[in-house]
């Protein structure tokens, strides 16, 4: 599998993200400079988390009209798979690559925690490796996770099974308590019309084996590993 990761001034989590893949690949993804205007060979481009542009004036905006985005537009538009995560969720609804937009929390205050999410379908490369009906742990860390989409995209986004994970309690109930940002329907990712786009306001890469305090965010790249090579 290769990858290729994008990277923004301000990024904190294209590190862990780098690490990420290669561990699980063996193979160093190219590191790409928001200014690029042509990516390199890649199965995947990852859009990582993390304070992108300092995270101000509606986050992920700046960020989605860097020159490389036109790249990565095009890019899935022919296909590839592209995996955005807190920031980089932001930028694919910026961009118009997923329907919808991330709005500042429900509580107006900044989150940093664990969270429980359900996986909603477990037949694509992102969560092929993923149990349904099991819920997962994975961290979140955002002031401005709360999707939103207009009622038939919600009902459009549900009918077609593009709905990725859920805010969940640890039991698997998606209830209101356990939804960290006020997301309409406790959404926490969503895929593209082909599935092969996924944005997602939780950080798996920052649990891929016990030492950083849990291995559920380990699976997603492990699919994309088995399908990608």
């Amino acid at each position: 599998m290769k990858a290729a990761v994008i990277i923004f001034p301000g990024s904190n989590c294209d590190r862990d993200t780098l690490v990420a893949l290669e561990r699980i690949s063996g193979k160093s993804p190219a590191k790409v400079w928001h200014t690029e205007t042509e990516l390199p060979e890649a199965d995947l481009v990852v859009l990582p988390g993390g304070f992108t542009y300092g995270d101000y004036l509606r986050a992920g905006a700046m960020a989605a009209r860097s020159p490389v985005m036109a790249a990565v537009k095009k890019r899935a538009e022919q296909g590839a798979y592209v995996l955005g995560i807190c920031n980089g969720f932001q930028m694919l609804t910026e961009t118009g690559l997923l329907p919808g937009a991330l709005m500042r929390n429900a509580g107006l205050k900044f989150i940093c925690k664990d969270v429980h999410l359900s996986v909603e379908r477990n037949d694509t490369p992102f969560t092929k490796k993923y149990a349904t009906g099991k819920p997962i742990r994975i961290p979140v860390a955002h002031h401005d996770g709360n999707y939103f989409a207009d009622d038939d995209t919600l009902k459009r986004l549900e009918g077609d099974g593009r709905v990725a994970f859920r805010y969940v309690s640890k039991d698997g109930e998606a209830s209101d308590d356990a939804n960290p940002n006020g997301s309409r329907g406790n959404i926490a990712g969503i895929y593209s019309d082909d599935l092969r786009v996924l944005g997602m306001m939780p950080h798996p890469e920052r649990l891929m084996e016990p030492a950083l305090g849990g291995s559920d965010g380990r699976p997603m790249f492990e699919g994309l590993m088995e399908t990608l090579s």
